[in-house]
């Protein structure tokens, strides 16, 4: 079997379920261009717990986590499937790299998970387990989960990462459109690093990075970056399949680590 990349996506506002524009044609071809997996794992920003947790329902439900949108958002589901055996596969393999752990049984998929699915594999017909983040614990935890599920990837399980390049609602609200020069800086700082693998900076993005505070004033948006690239191969060649910045200050930058 032939391995699988490990995949970053930064996935929008809930209204990309409804419409999504470039992205979603960016994340369908990508859906495309990978076929089918087995199964996939994704991150997603939106599930925040303090030790890893996994989805292991069997039907897992669609999560409608967000307020105030247009009610067909509401409508939506992704019917997925869950994967209960890979969710026992991941809790293993994190135990054999030292994390504590757990299967939920009753959480269902959120919008970092499905909004992003529904463009990619659009049919439901790909079996889903969804990881959480812990926020508190920060990129070099995240890295080490990402590096215990190498495995998965030789293995047919797709893993992806689900979040935001940048992501500061405030400056959102104020936001004309024009991208700001702090997100584009950020942006390219990014890049740069995740082309010449040159990790201890991008780690450590708070402090060494322009604007890292800034584009992440809170860090689950940007934490599961570090599953994928923990998880991708040594020799990986990284590529970004899109860069747009929405409403001046949304990086939506998507990467495929082959």
């Amino acid at each position: 079997m032939q391995r699988l990349p490990s995949v970053f996506i930064s996935h929008g506002s809930p209204m990309h379920a409804l419409e999504a524009g470039a992205a979603g044609r960016a994340w369908a071809a990508l859906g495309k261009r990978l076929g089918k997996p087995k199964a996939l794992a994704i991150a997603s920003a939106h599930w925040e717990t303090g030790q890893p947790q996994l989805t292991g329902a069997a039907k897992p439900e669609t999560i409608h986590d967000f307020y105030g949108f247009p009610e067909p958002l509401y409508r939506i589901r992704y019917p997925a499937s869950g994967a209960p055996g890979v969710a026992r596969r991941v809790q293993a393999l994190l135990k054999e790299g030292g994390f504590n752990a757990a299967i939920d049984e009753g959480r269902g998929l959120d919008h970092g998970a499905w909004s992003p699915l529904l463009y990619m594999y659009p049919d439901a017909d790909v079996p889903v387990i969804q990881l959480s983040v812990q926020t508190e614990l920060g990129p070099r935890h995240h890295f080490a989960v990402g590096l215990s599920l190498k495995k998965l990837l030789e293995e047919g399980i797709l893993l992806i990462g689900s979040g935001h390049l940048t992501h500061n609602l405030r400056d959102w609200a104020r936001g004309q459109g024009k991208a700001e020069p702090y997100a584009t800086e950020f942006q390219i700082w990014v890049k740069d690093k995740i082309d010449r693998k040159d990790f201890e900076p991008l780690l450590d993005y708070r402090s060494a990075s322009p604007h890292g505070v800034r584009a992440h004033p809170t860090e689950e948006h940007f934490l599961p970056l570090f599953v994928a690239l923990g998880a991708a191969p040594e020799s990986y060649k990284p590529e970004r399949i899109f860069d747009e910045i929405e409403s001046g200050v949304l990086a939506m930058d998507a990467y495929v680590f082959q």
